[in-house]
């Protein structure tokens, strides 16, 4: 890896999990996500382009950044996060430059989908 090329970018992200194993379970059957388990308490996922873990916590609080993943089918996506456990939030609603829709993981935490088509 060129450090100097990655130099001022996002390079690993962490979420809170109330959860590891339901949390595991719902990223991998929605978005494809691999994981390895680093003890009971924590686990890493890479998505393919960035990598990150959650970590057990007796609860999350909302608020924070909010974390966005691109889908090219985003009606398709939305029924495959509810079919999963996920709560939308927010339904797909229009912005300057595609749409998207908010929604909540197992865990409580709030992430988006958005989509240019």
């Amino acid at each position: 890896m060129n450090t100097q090329t990655n130099e001022g970018r996002v390079d690993y992200i962490e979420f809170p999990a109330t959860n590891i194993a339901k949390t595991k379970a719902f990223y991998a059957g929605v978005f494809g996500w691999k994981f390895t388990d680093y003890g009971p308490d924590y686990t890493s996922f890479e998505d393919g382009r960035l990598a990150g873990g959650f970590f057990r916590k007796d609860a999350v609080t909302a608020g924070g950044p909010l974390v966005v993943i691109y889908s090219g089918d985003l009606a398709g996506m939305q029924t495959k996060v509810q079919a999963a456990g996920g709560a939308i939030v927010k339904e797909i609603f229009s912005f300057p430059g595609g749409r998207r829709f908010h929604f909540t993981d197992p865990g409580g935490n709030e992430l988006a989908v958005w989509s240019d088509k």
